[in-house]
C-alpha cells in the first residue's frame, strides 16, 4: 500500500489561489481593519465576488474526501491576517452547527442564508458560550420551551463572546430543553433573520482578531417555528428518552460542532504562526548587527529552526485530524483536540518568538508580528481552552473520568 504526503494538483491550485487573495487583498488592509475594529464588509464582498465566500465554495471544499481543502484555505486566509480571516471564516462555525445537528433539508434552507449573495453578503453566528457556561457546557442556562399548540420554541437566556453575534443574518443557538439531563438535555436552534427578541450588544473590545465582530447576545422570549429545531423534534425526543433511561446518548449540539471545527481552527492558528515565522526569518536575514545579519547567530537561527519545526509538526496533526473527521474515523485518542491544542500553543510560542527576534521593532505596530502575537493568544482559549483539550485527550487515552 502506498503512502505519501504530497498534495495533489487541485490542492496546490486551491492553496495558491487563496494565498493570492490573502497576499493581494487581505494583507494590505490588515492594519487598517485591526485599528478600526470593524467587520471588513468590503473584503467580504471581494471574497464573495471571486467565489471564496459562499455556500457553494464551502460545499465544494467539504466535498474533498481527503478533508484537507478546508485546512489549506484557513491556513492561507489567516496567513493573510487573523482578524480578517475570522471575519471571512467565522460563518463556518454556524454552518458546522447546522451540518452537525441538522437535517439535509435544514442545511439547504439555512446555510445559503448565512452567506447572503455577492451584492449583499451576510454572516452567520454560532451562540453557545455563556457567562457561566464556557468550558462547563453542562452549566448552560439558556432555555428552550416547546409550545405544542403553536408548534413554536421559545428561547430565553444570554450568550457570550459570540462571533458575529447580533450582526448575523442567521444565529444558531444552543439551549437546554431538559436541564435535569445536563449537557445531554441540550439542542441547537436556528433563529431566522429578523426574529424579534434577539439582540446583540456593542462589539466587544478584544486583544486580537479585532476585525472580527464579537458580542454578547440576549434572547428575550425569542419565538422560532418548530422546524428551526436542528435535527427535528422526533430525533430530539428519542435522544432525550435514551438519556432519561440511562442509555448512551449522542453527543450534545455544542460538542458536535466543536469536534467538526477543531482541525479547521488549528489550521487558522498555523496560518498566523507561519506568517510570523516568515516575517521574522526575512527580518533576521536583513537585520545587520555587529557587522553581520543576525540570523548568523545561533541563538536566532536555532529559534527560527524550532519555529519551523513546530509549525510543520502542528500542521501534520491538523491534516491527520481533518482527514479522520472527513472519513468518519473515530478520535479514539482525542486526535481532533490534539490538533487544536498543538496548533494553538505553537501559534502563541512562535508569534512571541517572532516579536523577540525583531527586538524593539517587534513591539511596534509598523511591523505585523505584534498584531500576530495578539491574534494568536485566543487559540489557547476559544473553542475549548488548552486545558479542556488536554482533558478530552486524557479521558480518551485512559478511559477514565479525569476531572
Amino acid at each position: 500500500m502506498e503512502f505519501w504526503l504530497d498534495l495533489n494538483e487541485e490542492h496546490n491550485d486551491l492553496r495558491e489561489w487563496v494565498h493570492g487573495f490573502a497576499e493581494g487583498v487581505i494583507r494590505p488592509a490588515a492594519a487598517e481593519w485591526d485599528e478600526r475594529e470593524e467587520t471588513p464588509w468590503p473584503i467580504l464582498q471581494e471574497a464573495a465576488k471571486i467565489g471564496l465566500y459562499g455556500f457553494e465554495f464551502l460545499i465544494n471544499t467539504w466535498a474533498d474526501h481527503t478533508g484537507l481543502s478546508l485546512p489549506l484555505v484557513n491556513e492561507e486566509l489567516f496567513w493573510g491576517d487573523g482578524g480578517i480571516g475570522m471575519a471571512i471564516s467565522g460563518t463556518s462555525l454556524a454552518v458546522a452547527a447546522i451540518y452537525g445537528s441538522g437535517t439535509p433539508d435544514q442545511l439547504v434552507e439555512w446555510v445559503p442564508q448565512c452567506f447572503g449573495d455577492v451584492a449583499d453578503p451576510k454572516v452567520g453566528a454560532f451562540c453557545s458560550t455563556e457567562p457561566e457556561a464556557g468550558s462547563d457546557v453542562a452549566a448552560m442556562k439558556t432555555r428552550a420551551v416547546y409550545h405544542e399548540a403553536t408548534d413554536e420554541w421559545v428561547l430565553t437566556g444570554q450568550k457570550a463572546y459570540a462571533t458575529n453575534g447580533g450582526i448575523a443574518e442567521v444565529h444558531v443557538v444552543t439551549a437546554s430543553v431538559d436541564p435535569s439531563l445536563g449537557s445531554r438535555g441540550q439542542a441547537a436552534f436556528v433563529v431566522p433573520p429578523g426574529t424579534a427578541g434577539l439582540a446583540g450588544t456593542r462589539k466587544l473590545k478584544k486583544l486580537g482578531l479585532r476585525a472580527s465582530h464579537t458580542a454578547d447576545v440576549f434572547l428575550d422570549d425569542v419565538r422560532v417555528p418548530g422546524h428551526c429545531l436542528l435535527g427535528g423534534k422526533e430525533a430530539l425526543d428519542e435522544r432525550l428518552a435514551r438519556a432519561r433511561s440511562g442509555q448512551k446518548a449522542s453527543r450534545q449540539a455544542a460538542m458536535k460542532t466543536f469536534e467538526l471545527s477543531r482541525p479547521a481552527v488549528g489550521a487558522q492558528a498555523i496560518g498566523i504562526a507561519r506568517g510570523a515565522y516568515e516575517y521574522a526569518l526575512e527580518y533576521a536575514k536583513n537585520r545587520v548587527q555587529f557587522g553581520r545579519p543576525i540570523i548568523e547567530n545561533q541563538a536566532v537561527a536555532f529559534a527560527l529552526a524550532d519555529m519551523r519545526t513546530e509549525i510543520d509538526a502542528a500542521r501534520l496533526l491538523v491534516w491527520r485530524a481533518a482527514w479522520m473527521g472527513r472519513n468518519d474515523r473515530p478520535f479514539h485518542a482525542g486526535e481532533g483536540s490534539m490538533s487544536k491544542l498543538k496548533a494553538g500553543e505553537v501559534a502563541v510560542a512562535v508569534t512571541e518568538k517572532a516579536v523577540q527576534i525583531l527586538g524593539g521593532a517587534g513591539y511596534l505596530r509598523e511591523h505585523p508580528v505584534e498584531r500576530m502575537y495578539r491574534d494568536a493568544k485566543i487559540y489557547t482559549i476559544f473553542e475549548g481552552t488548552s486545558e479542556i483539550q488536554r482533558l478530552v485527550i486524557s479521558r480518551a487515552i485512559s478511559g477514565m473520568p479525569i476531572r
